[in-house]
């Protein structure tokens, strides 16, 4: 039985201006769940946003609190970020990827959105005849929408079919026309949770070096694929990163997921020093500046966007990057409940006749975290989503995320222990609503 009318869904969606719920974004579902929420008091199970559900980080807010007595707040930050920040995130990189990155090259984001936006201005504007992404999806959508406002092209395809060796066939295919300036994805993925394995990094950074691209690696979820014993400093195994396979790359780290800090709007943009210190003409020529790329991409491209980024929170993100450093505090950690919530929201849908839509990597199963995708018998993805908002369930679906596959990306983030019950009497109700052929 629906917990919420056709009716009352198809209302909300006409006052809050929604074109097409099948193909809503991640804001738009957002809306509807709050709607139906404030209309009937019945509470939602939210999947939809990636939000951290997880208290902050303390010594992060003792630092900025700190940082702010200090009077740090008078003056305006270094547009390149403060030392204390620089510093410390060469050496969180160097301890937890075993990746050399100097200080300098450290760029404090306001959150990786910034961080991205800015990079892929750089990146497309950078050398001529290259002014395209490919995205190597299921991605994030947000930064699609950012290329549009660029008024830059991109290309993509789904990983789905193409992992391991298959990859380099695929990204040859995509990377010979000559016109691709950057490659993007997000490791672990977000929405599908699948980890790129070193083997597919190295094909991503032989690539990149042949054809002069430039890589984005959005490590938004840094050490969450909790399958390996990571986060441990300076100690084996380290994350699978394309840093170690090609020159040409920037790393985004994100304070929003791994200290639960996403409030405060703050993320490192890490550029290889070689890429960091390259000449390109073509900056020069635009910006009238000396068009290196590193320091175009702070001056005149970042400082742009945001004039730099708060400087008691680049204090506070500095000392939760100390800390870790240097064993104090173990965010790994910290962060595992999104993989205990993600295994029983799992076994919730299973038992009621969804399947796992991403479950394989190359060589193992998908894991567990803060993402995971379902899909249900042959209903498509924006179905799905529709459906399962009549039962109180909040998603969004596969499609907006460049994804190929039919089905709908749960996030775990949201959930909380009085709402497993609710949750599988919701799911259990929709099963016998919509039984499945039998095969």
């Amino acid at each position: 039985m629906k917990i919420f009318s056709e009716e009352l869904v198809a209302r909300a969606v006409k006052e809050l201006h929604i074109a097409d719920l099948s193909r809503a974004t991640i804001g738009e579902v957002l809306l509807v769940a709050q709607y139906l929420e404030r209309e009937t008091g019945i509470p939602f199970i939210r999947m939809d946003q990636g939000s951290p559900g997880l208290p902050v980080n303390r010594y992060g807010v003792e630092a900025e609190k700190a940082a702010l007595d200090r009077g740090v707040g008078s003056q305006y930050p270094a547009a390149a970020g403060v030392p204390e920040l620089k510093h410390e995130a060469s050496r969180f990189v160097k301890a937890f990827l075993n990746v050399d990155i100097s200080a300098r090259a450290c760029v404090p984001t306001v959150g990786s959105v910034a961080g991205s936006f800015g990079s892929f201005i750089a990146c497309t504007q950078c050398m001529p005849g290259k002014n395209k992404v490919l995205f190597i999806d299921p991605g994030f959508p947000i930064q699609k929408s950012q290329l549009r406002v660029v008024g830059a092209d991109w290309v993509e395809f789904d990983i789905y079919h193409h992992r391991g060796e298959a990859l380099r066939s695929k990204m040859e295919d995509m990377l010979s026309g000559g016109d691709i300036a950057a490659i993007v994805y997000s490791n672990p993925n977000n929405p599908a949770w699948i980890c790129l394995e070193e083997a597919e990094l190295k094909i991503i950074g032989e690539l990149a070096t042949k054809y002069d691209a430039i890589v984005l690696e959005d490590m938004a979820y840094f050490c969450m694929d909790f399958r390996h014993d990571m986060g441990h400093p300076f100690c084996p195994p380290y994350p699978p990163t394309v840093a170690r396979y090609t020159d040409n790359y920037i790393l985004m780290l994100s304070s929003s997921k791994i200290f639960s800090y996403a409030g405060q709007r703050m993320a490192l943009t890490c550029v290889s020093d070689k890429l960091f210190d390259r000449h390109f003409p073509a900056l020069a020529e635009r910006y009238k500046d000396a068009g290196v790329f590193g320091q175009t991409l702070i001056a005149s491209i970042l400082y742009m966007i945001t004039s730099g980024c708060t400087a008691s929170t680049q204090y506070a993100y500095a000392e939760m990057l100390r800390l870790s450093t240097e064993g104090e505090i173990n965010f790994v950690e910290d962060t595992r409940e999104y993989a205990i919530r993600a295994e029983r929201m799992k076994k919730i849908f299973t038992d009621n006749g969804f399947h796992i839509v991403y479950d394989m990597d190359v060589t193992q199963r998908v894991g567990d975290g803060f993402f995971f995708t379902i899909g249900y018998g042959d209903m498509s993805g924006g179905d799905l989503l529709t459906e399962l908002l009549y039962y109180g369930v909040s998603s969004i679906s596969l499609a907006t995320t460049g994804s190929e596959q039919q089905g709908v990306r749960a996030c775990t983030s949201r959930m909380r222990e009085d709402l497993y019950d609710v949750m599988r009497e919701r799911m259990e109700a929709f099963h016998a609503d919509h039984p499945l052929k039998k095969i």
